[in-house]
């Protein structure tokens, strides 16, 4: 998909994620894509199963300089022509977050540009504006990922998010992982079970839905009791000596955590009186969650958003689309006492400073020498 073409006057940003393995920079010109560019440490993690934060934080520190060359490359513009840093200030995991904190607080420092503190989960919504124009307002979004299971409503979203239903234990994508463990299939686990359900059977097994009783939280989620159903199935089956159907057991249990996920998130909406459902997070990218939520918005008179597959994955793209929208919104620039906040919660889509629109002051002779470096050229 070709760039749009973009207007000069808007703002351009670059975007720096690390909350977790992906180490992302992005480079947007107001709700236009420039740059995406993104170094990932997955296969590093894969022999443990899943994610060890200290490989993440190793691995950003490697590849944070070359992959903002890249993106500065792909976007056709230097260093020098930015209007404004924005940086995954949190939640995530802490180490990680660190290094792209301190690395686009070395950026703006040197280069005299404001920097943006900006929240995971909110970028993760505002990403859908390099796809489909501005978010309506509000906004009812559903974001799935290996952290987060959150239903959130926002009618600003660079200052009014609102939570309305969250996991009380596991994420639908750490559930996706623990089950591909249990089937040997690899990790991560999400794509491979989507690609295993797609030839299996989303009826051949009854699966237990969490949360969905009468008296249950109407917009919380739990995965856990899901996770362990399905390994004790199967458990009992290889016990029994007889052979696992792996492709009807990802199929039945893919189909009973979107079943969830798409039938919390149409009733909120419906609730709240709001008609656009916006998906974001990692878990987007699966197939029948985007079918099905697209079948359950339809039969609701619900607009459905779900970027493509790449932007709904941990990206610097998402990080930058939040920070032009801050910038065009004249929203406070953070200070350089700016720090990771593993647990940022999502009522705070940015972290503000004293003031509005500029970056902190400092000494323009010492940032003089700093910019000499051709890293910053």
């Amino acid at each position: 998909m070709a760039p749009m073409a973009s207007r000069t006057d808007e703002p351009l940003v670059l975007g720096i994620e690390t909350s977790c393995d992906e180490t992302g920079v992005g480079i947007v010109r107001g709700t236009t894509l420039l740059a995406d560019a993104i170094a990932s440490s997955v296969d590093e993690h894969a022999r443990f199963g899943g994610v060890v934060p200290e490989v993440a934080s190793r691995a950003h520190l490697e590849a944070m300089v070359p992959t903002i060359e890249r993106a500065l490359k792909e976007a056709g513009v230097t260093a020098r022509d930015l209007d404004g840093i924005s940086v995954t200030a949190g939640p995530g995991l802490a180490g990680a977050l660190l290094v792209g904190v301190s690395a686009a607080k070395a950026y703006a420092y040197a280069l005299g540009k404001p920097l943006y503190g900006v929240n995971h989960l909110a970028s993760h919504i505002c990403v859908d504006q390099l796809e489909h124009g501005k978010l309506p307002e509000p906004t009812m979004a559903l974001l799935v990922s290996g952290g987060h299971s959150s239903l959130l409503l926002s009618s600003d979203i660079t200052s009014d998010v609102r939570p309305m239903g969250a996991t009380i234990d596991d994420a639908a994508g750490e559930a996706f992982d623990k089950i591909a463990r249990v089937l040997n299939l690899g990790f991560p686990g999400g794509p491979v079970i989507d690609r295993y359900a797609r030839e299996g059977d989303p009826n051949a097994i009854t699966f237990p839905r969490g949360l969905t009783g009468p008296r249950d939280p109407a917009y919380d989620f739990s995965f856990s009791g899901l996770k362990t159903s399905v390994a004790r199935w199967i458990e009992a089956k290889r016990n029994a000596g007889e052979d696992v159907p792996v492709r009807d057991v990802s199929a039945s249990f893919q189909e009973a955590v979107v079943d969830v996920l798409t039938r919390k998130a149409v009733r909120a909406c419906k609730d709240e009186g709001v008609d656009h459902l916006m998906i974001g997070g990692g878990v987007a990218a699966n197939s029948r969650l985007r079918a099905l939520a697209q079948e359950r918005c339809e039969a609701a008179g619900i607009r459905l958003r779900v970027p493509r597959p790449k932007l709904c994955t941990d990206n610097g793209a998402m990080v930058a689309a939040l920070g032009a929208e801050m910038v065009a919104r004249n929203r406070s620039a953070s200070d350089w006492d700016l720090s990771a906040d593993s647990s940022l919660p999502v009522t705070d889509p940015h972290v503000p400073g004293q003031n509005p629109g500029h970056a902190p002051t400092h000494d323009h002779d010492h940032v003089h020498e700093i910019s000499k470096d051709n890293l910053y050229s």
